[in-house]
């Protein structure tokens, strides 16, 4: 009986657990892989950053209820952490609620 409620904790947190909406690994000075939604006018930004700068990080973004949420991993400095905030297309991701409404 206490393995099902082991089993069943476990897959709850599985499918709670981290789940960014766009996920982009990057290498010395290239992006390696992206995996999610990413609109080509901020893929064409990070390009632009990534060859100017020699970094490795990772990048996530998450889907919260007042908007987008960017988490940076600690090998990316924070000036670049900056200028890609400043590149990230806010209007390209909407939330459920901010879709236009049929009357």
């Amino acid at each position: 009986m206490w393995y099902l409620i082991i089993v069943a904790a476990i897959v709850i947190v599985w499918l709670v657990a981290d789940r960014p909406v766009l996920k982009v690994k990057f290498k010395t000075d290239k992006i390696f892989s992206i995996k999610g939604h990413c609109p080509p006018t901020f893929k064409r930004h990070l390009t632009d950053i990534i060859e100017h700068e020699n970094f490795s990080g990772v990048l996530k973004v998450y889907q919260l209820r007042s908007g987008m949420k960017l988490v940076f991993s600690n090998q990316v400095p924070k000036k670049i952490q900056q200028r890609i905030r400043n590149a990230f297309p806010h209007q390209g991701f909407k939330s459920n609620s901010q879709k236009a409404k049929s009357h």
